[in-house]
């Protein structure tokens, strides 16, 4: 929750409530040493880098250096830097009226000097909240040295300023992100014209306009994103730039299941339908999370390109409402997703990856066809085995079969159900639970795993499967 600002309103207030300037690093560190501290989190809600990411982070703050994080798309990169404003103290004083927020103890802007000079201990004061001391730029072929760090301004000069005067610049977004974090987003995609132009900022902090200097001493954190492809590839960038980032901060996918599923639950959207209770059984997220993992190892995607957890994120969604679509349907009052459910996953699936040789032969529903096959066998092998099983299979073996489908009414999977030594059991032991909703799902993971196991075999026909004996 944001808290009133301080209430100096002047300079002369402001001194007499013993306000001291100082640098953005050392405003960063001492809050960063007060974390530490107090062991407080420095990026909530990221999962999976205590031992990797944050201490590399940590360490790069400690030092008071630029970074860059380098990784795949979806980890957490553009969230961990948005973090990063957490370091900073919750108001700071500025000059009012000034297009760069000035230090009013110490103005680098030609306004800022000029109003303190002029006014001294009556300057007005405005506070800045930390939020508004981020800004962050997405880098694109298009982007011009203008753009991010400023430009003579054409109708000043026709005003009758002279060039030499500062104030006929137009700054860009890093002078106005004076005392703040200032990202570039992708920075490869930067033109090298535009990536020579940051040099002078990054080392000197200063900037240089239209071949004559302005001495504007800018105390800024310059961070920035990059694919690592790109990021190392020959021409992309360029060498004195990596040069500046004196921390390279490298990301990843979370490293295992269990992760990867709590930051699913954390960021997934639940829909709340009256009258409809939603329940998820363990091993239809255990398949959820595994299919992305098996696509982030998976020879037929394109690995340069990274899996996104959003993938496992889409996916979560999608499964939930295709299970809540047809309890309303079959006017059920529990919706429980199903393995049947798991074809429903292509418009969530296809989007987030993309093939390793595009025109080749596999199709996107064979692709989501095999991390589907693949993925419920590892979870069924995880969860349960053909051995638990064996009466169940006897069974088949006596002749059962069984024909399930994505659209079928739960109770209509209880029909002959006990006639199946040992399935009831089994099922409500995955599920937790014995309402129909449940057991179908429990039914038609065991059933697939069976197959999958060698132990069923399956065939298909206009939208229903049957599992019959191998």
């Amino acid at each position: 929750m944001q808290s009133a600002p301080p209430t100096p309103r002047t300079l002369g207030e402001l001194r007499r409530s013993g306000y001291v300037h100082r640098s953005l690093r050392e405003e960063i560190l001492a809050n960063l040493l007060a974390h530490l501290r107090d062991g407080r989190e420095l990026f909530p809600g990221i999962h999976g880098y205590d031992e990797t990411v944050v201490p590399a982070v940590e360490n790069a703050l400690l030092c008071g250096h630029d970074l860059i994080f380098l990784g795949e798309r979806g980890q957490a990169k553009s969230r961990m830097i948005r973090s990063l404003t957490n370091l900073l103290d919750e108001w700071v004083p500025v000059v009012a009226g000034s297009e760069i927020p000035d230090d009013p103890l110490e103005p680098v802007s030609a306004f800022g000097r000029e109003i303190v000079e002029s006014q001294g201990e009556k300057t007005e004061i405005d506070w800045l909240h930390r939020a508004r001391r981020y800004s962050e730029k997405l880098a694109t072929p298009d982007v011009s040295i203008a753009d991010l760090i400023g430009d003579v301004d054409p109708i000043k000069v026709a005003e009758g300023r002279h060039l030499s005067d500062e104030y006929t610049i137009h700054f860009g977004l890093l002078p106005r992100a004076h005392r703040g974090i200032f990202c570039i987003n992708e920075l490869p995609d930067l033109t090298e014209k535009v990536q020579v132009g940051l040099f002078n900022v990054m080392e000197e902090r200063d900037i240089q306009i239209k071949g004559y200097n302005v001495r504007l001493p800018l105390d800024v954190l310059v961070v920035a994103s990059a694919n690592p492809e790109d990021y190392t590839s020959r021409g992309r960038i360029i060498t004195p730039l990596k040069d500046r980032y004196a921390a390279q901060i490298r990301t990843h996918y979370p490293p295992t299941r269990a992760i990867e599923l709590a930051i699913t639950r954390q960021e997934v959207t639940l829909p709340d339908v009256p009258g409809v209770a939603l329940h998820v059984p363990g091993f239809m997220e255990d398949v959820v999370g595994e299919m992305t993992f098996e696509a982030r190892s998976s020879p037929d995607v394109s690995q340069a390109s990274g899996v996104s957890v959003r993938m496992s994120i889409a996916n979560y969604e999608t499964l939930l409402a295709n299970a809540i679509r047809r309890a309303l349907r079959n006017g059920e009052a529990e919706a429980v997703p199903r393995v049947s459910d798991l074809a429903a996953l292509l418009s969530s699936t296809t989007g987030k990856i993309e093939l390793e040789y595009a025109g080749a032969d596999t199709t996107d529903e064979d692709l989501l066809d095999g991390l589907v096959r693949r993925a419920c066998r590892r979870v069924f092998e995880e969860r349960t085995s053909v051995e638990a099983l064996a009466s169940a299979v006897e069974a088949f073996d006596a002749g059962w079969q069984v024909e399930v489908s994505a659209d079928l009414r739960a109770v209509e999977y209880l029909e002959g159900l006990d006639e199946i030594t040992g399935l009831r059991e089994a099922a409500v032991a995955l599920v937790g639970g014995d309402s129909p909703p449940r057991l179908a799902s429990a039914i038609e993971f065991i059933l697939e795993g069976l197959h999958l196991s060698n132990a069923l075999n399956k065939s298909e026909s206009e939208g229903r499967v049957r599992f019959q004996k191998a």
